[in-house]
């Protein structure tokens, strides 16, 4: 997925990196189709901190201070959706990390059921619509959630 700055000499690119487990964002300049720096946001593990990389091997290189905001702004709004989970009490982020390690984020139809019956008996009642969402995506009316 690219994304190009209003003023089109910048873009990012966003990809998923499955051996990192996180979000991996790029801010290039379009005209050097170099990469100037790369914020990188872990989706999996509550304990892992996004970061932000520089690349100092390309030399000096200016980047105006709106481009900069306008960067952060899209790593800021990955971080709001890709870990809005984390913020969670602890307790509840435990189980959903529990859960997404067990079933991958994906559950099929057959056991639902079973691990709805399982939470519900872990997971106080207004707390499981949160929990379904994080780990499955899923609400607890066995329908999926759309995140579009």
């Amino acid at each position: 997925m690219v994304f190009r700055h209003p003023a089109g000499d910048y873009a990012i690119t966003a990809m998923y990196s499955v051996p990192d487990d996180a979000w991996h964002l790029e801010l290039n300049s379009v005209a050097g189709q170099q990469p100037l720096a790369t914020a990188i946001v872990p989706d999996e593990d509550p304990a892992r901190e996004p970061t932000v990389c520089f690349y100092p091997n390309t030399g000096r290189t200016e980047v105006p201070y709106e481009v900069l905001r306008w960067f952060m702004h899209q790593v800021d709004e990955e971080i709001r959706s890709s870990r809005a989970w984390m913020c969670l009490r602890p307790e509840l982020v435990e189980i959903i990390y529990q859960l997404r390690q067990e079933h991958m984020g994906v559950i099929d139809d057959d056991d639902f059921p079973q691990v709805l019956a399982g939470l519900r008996t872990t997971v106080p009642e207004e707390d499981l619509t949160a929990v379904l969402e994080a780990a499955f995506g899923r609400s607890s009316d066995d329908s999926t959630v759309n995140h579009a």
